[in-house]
């Protein structure tokens, strides 16, 4: 599940209020043909052509390294009455791909000129968070309130498949320059619409946390009231090795508020930076939280 970068509930209360400062890798390689002094050659294994046998190569290109390391970079913002707040997130993420897998990543969160820098593992199934100063926190990765915390690069195979007809492919090759393209992309609907769309379903994942805020603040706009104006995600993968290359997912929202509309935008972008060969080990101040 993506990472959702948390509005700070101070700056959300003053949007409301109209108060807020404005913010702002190759192919497969043909077996030799056979000939009557040679062995017969094993086949190659054919070219992929539909979203499902691309996204079953790159999962087996990731698994064939012991780890990687990826770029993250994320935005998310509220703007009311032209009021903007905004917060910005980049970090770099370690994943293995061993079983179990296990995750670090080191972080940091931008918001009204304040930085505030992040940590996060996984490990066995639980996600460990340290933000800032405070302590560290611990949780299952099935718990809503952890897994929305987790950046997790390969978490984007599972999704293209789950979304089934949803999912266009565009591939185009350049020699070893060549790319495909896997893009879901839902041009409008409505939250509510989420029930029958694993895709904006996901985005109401994203959102959940600053709808809890918005609620809390006085907003009572219902899923069907809650307009989306945008969804893209896209996932590239290199024409060559089918490794995964970058992963971008974006949506946008508008919230119906006092005869106005709120706007809501999120957008993270993984780009995949090279392997990782270390070992993801847990801190002492992580596993006293135990």
């Amino acid at each position: 599940m993506r990472r959702t970068i948390a509005v700070p509930a101070v700056l959300l209360a003053a949007a409301l209020t109209g108060c807020a400062d404005s913010t702002d890798e190759g192919k497969p390689v043909e077996s030799a043909q056979p000939t009557a002094q040679s062995p017969q050659a094993v086949p190659a294994d054919p070219e992929p052509r539909t979203a499902a046998e691309f996204l079953a190569r790159a999962e087996e290109a990731m698994a064939g390294q012991k780890g990687w390391t990826f770029a993250v970079k994320g935005r998310e913002g509220l703007v009311l009455r032209g009021q903007e707040n905004a917060a910005t997130y980049t970090a770099t993420v370690h994943r293995t791909t061993g079983d179990p897998w296990a995750l670090h990543s080191t972080g940091t969160t931008l918001s009204k000129g304040v930085s505030k820098p992040e940590e996060i593992y996984v490990a066995d199934g639980t996600a460990y968070v340290k933000k800032g100063t405070a302590a560290w926190e611990h949780g299952p990765l099935n718990d809503p309130d952890f897994a929305d915390k987790v950046e997790d690069p390969l978490a984007a195979l599972d999704a293209f498949r789950g979304y089934g007809d949803e999912v266009t492919l565009t591939a185009s090759e350049d020699g070893r320059d060549g790319q495909v393209e896997l893009r879901v992309h839902i041009p409008s609907g409505r939250l509510s619409d989420r029930r029958h769309q694993p895709a904006l379903e996901k985005a109401a994942r994203e959102f959940r946390s600053t709808l809890d805020q918005l609620r809390a603040a006085g907003v009572t706009a219902s899923e069907r009231e809650i307009v989306l104006g945008r969804l893209e995600e896209v996932l590239v993968l290199d024409a060559a090795t089918f490794r995964i290359t970058s992963h971008r997912f974006a949506f946008g929202l508008q919230i119906p508020y006092d005869g106005q509309r709120i706007r809501y935008d999120q957008e993270v972008t993984e780009r995949t930076s090279g392997t990782y060969n270390g070992a993801v080990m847990l801190p002492e101040g992580a596993t006293a939280a135990l």
